[in-house]
């Protein structure tokens, strides 16, 4: 075991002590792109502090809360998360949804509270909690499995993934040029910038895909951020295994090398290493809409994504040498675009999807929970007849459109093994736009069960 320096350790120390008195809980928000991570950041933050529709948060419901307010966040390098901003959007006269992640966005919210137990209100009769938010493209997130895989790896994958239906009509062009270049030719930097701008059109095609693919890599090639045009982004996979020195295979496997270290191994270490709790939000609804093909490739991509993080039970001495992430939250979101008596079904899938690697993260120490939530609540559950029978159905104001729809967009099956073939498609899960008059209700932005979500995320937190 490697023994930290001496300085290092003091700091530990004294930052040890600081959290004793004013802890700070550092949350990522995780999640593939289309999940809702702006809007439930965005929900969680103004429920927080207006605390009018949280009756599942303890310390809410008992009422030890006192206020919560906006505090500036702690690394200044890093982009603010625009809450205002996604807010005005939600609750203006024309609400709409704000724009999605396109960067890393970051906030911190002190919660002031009275603790539960005598002898803690005896030390500290009001306590306060940092809650430092952390948003960022979920593409950026299937970056990390690269930091375990070499080029030639990587390339092997990823090509044959590309060679799959549905896949593989996606990628015609960018496997055609691959078919008319050797890459053991002397590297021209023509040819890496073609390459890799057929294999980021190949990316963008697999992001609009109607299957809803999820396996996008890197992310930075579809959100670039400010690397737009950078070296950094011009390599893509090869066939093979060449690597002759001033070859093409040898310029595009050092840029990828040089994309882990400077790009995914630092956002890690910067970001993602330094998470207490996390949650992980997961479009389920979309990928029935997409069919099996769609949903075995959400499942790979969030197992792949998740593998990097360090989770495992928290201790005294994570205070000092860095901790890891002790709570994980699996929610399958948009739960408001099915009928209420359909969340537990929505909730045995997700399970299904997330089994393995749920069991991994509690072999490792961490609390893991799953739910189905929705951040912002558009729609209300309603029954209606059809041709003698009674249907429950959801009623709201579909994107595209200007009146309430009342709709039945299918019955996820109780049996979570019970999947449609990839033919049959029997599900139509639209999109409703935010309810108009949002930003009068003085309580907070409508929701279902982000309370609870908050409760298992920071309950013990609030003790």
């Amino acid at each position: 075991m490697r023994i930290p320096p001496l300085n290092s350790v003091l700091d530990g120390v004294v930052d040890a002590g600081a959290r004793l008195l004013e802890p700070n809980v550092r949350l990522g928000v995780t999640g593939l792109r289309r999940a809702g991570k702006t809007v439930f950041v965005s929900t969680l933050v103004d429920n927080l502090l207006k605390a009018g529709r949280l009756p599942f948060l303890d310390v809410v419901s008992s009422g030890r809360f006192q206020a919560s307010r906006l505090r500036p966040q702690p690394d200044p390098d890093v982009p603010r998360f625009d809450v205002e901003g996604h807010l005005a959007a939600l609750t203006g006269p024309d609400p709409h949804w704000p724009e999605p992640t396109r960067g890393i966005g970051q906030l911190r919210l002190a919660l002031r509270y009275r603790p539960g137990s005598s002898l803690k209100r005896a030390v500290q009769p009001v306590a306060t909690l940092n809650l430092d938010i952390v948003d960022y493209p979920g593409e950026w997130l299937l970056d990390l499995p690269l930091l375990r895989q070499s080029f030639a790896e990587w390339s092997a994958l990823t090509l044959d993934l590309a060679a799959r239906p549905p896949r593989d009509e996606l990628s015609q062009s960018w496997r055609g040029w691959l078919a008319t270049i050797d890459p053991a030719t002397p590297a021209e930097e023509d040819s890496a910038r073609r390459g890799a701008a057929l294999y980021t059109d190949y990316l963008h095609a697999c992001r609009r895909a109607d299957t809803l693919l999820s396996l996008i890599q890197p992310g930075r090639f579809v959100e670039p951020g400010d690397m737009k045009d950078a070296p950094l982004l011009t390599f893509c996979p090869l066939p093979g295994a060449t690597r002759g020195r001033g070859s093409l295979w040898a310029l595009m496997e050092e840029r990828y090398e040089a994309y882990k270290t400077n790009v995914v191994r630092r956002f890690f270490s910067e970001h993602f290493a330094r998470l207490d709790r996390q949650i992980v939000l997961i479009d389920v609804l979309g990928a029935l809409n997409a069919g099996p093909s769609g949903m075995a490739d959400m499942k790979r991509a969030l197992e792949l994504s998740l593998e990097p993080f360090r989770h495992g039970g928290a201790g005294w001495f994570d205070w000092l040498f860095g901790g890891k992430i002790d709570r994980v939250l699996f929610a399958a979101t948009k739960a408001d675009h099915i009928a209420a008596h359909q969340h537990a079904q929505l909730r045995t899938l997700l399970d299904r999807l997330v089994a393995d690697a749920r069991s991994s993260i509690r072999f490792e120490g961490a609390a893991v929970e799953t739910m189905a939530i929705a951040a912002l609540k558009c729609t209300d559950s309603v029954t209606t007849e059809h041709e003698g029978r009674q249907l429950r159905c959801v009623r709201g104001v579909p994107v595209g459109r200007d009146r309430p729809t009342v709709l039945f967009p299918g019955e996820i099956p109780e049996d979570a093994d019970a999947f449609p073939s990839e033919r049959e498609r029997p599900y139509n899960f639209l999109s409703f736009r935010p309810p108009a008059d949002l930003g009068r209700d003085p309580r907070g932005l409508p929701h279902i069960r982000v309370d609870q979500a908050l409760q298992f995320l920071l309950g013990d937190y609030l003790e």
